[in-house]
């Protein structure tokens, strides 16, 4: 009998071909035979085990990352992220290519907002993991390279009290 973790797999793997609007013998036929129906069927009814590495072939022929194949409560699916403050002298006077986007972005959501104080810019999470998904990162990960490049307001209230 397949346990609920082995359940909840399979489901996301149901849902994702599903998604993809391939049927089992869709992804057989789809990957010229390196994925059989019936095994990707027995993952999916929680059957047959996965490895961490078949899983990650399966992501990469679904093209998904393997966070999305993990069932919800795995730890690993979505990074809690919150939102940040930008030193906008400190990034639009970093001559670097590699905040190139983080500025255009920053840029952007002043024009959308009205709001050139020219200090500081909050980013909301959701415009963090956008940011972070174009620099190919995690929301962590981005906020470590913004911190190296001393673009990270730590205390805002501190920012202005000076």
């Amino acid at each position: 009998m397949p346990s609920e973790y082995a359940k909840s797999l399979g489901a996301r793997l149901r849902s994702i071909r599903q998604q993809q609007g391939l049927s089992l013998q869709g992804v057989e036929e789809k990957s010229n035979g390196r994925w059989k129906a019936v095994v990707v069927g027995s993952y999916e009814r929680g059957d047959r085990a996965v490895t961490v590495s078949r899983l990650a072939e399966l992501a990469d022929f679904y093209r998904v990352p393997v966070s999305e194949l993990l069932p919800d409560g795995s730890g690993v699916r979505h990074e809690p992220t919150s939102k940040i403050v930008l030193d906008l002298e400190r990034l639009y006077d970093d001559a670097s290519e590699e905040l190139a986007y983080v500025a255009r972005y920053a840029r952007a959501i002043q024009q959308q907002r009205g709001d050139y104080n020219g200090r500081v810019l909050s980013i909301r999470a959701d415009d963090l993991r956008a940011l972070a998904i174009v620099y190919d990162a995690s929301p962590s990960g981005l906020i470590e390279r913004l911190t190296e490049h001393g673009v990270l307001v730590a205390d805002p209230r501190a920012f202005f009290a000076s």
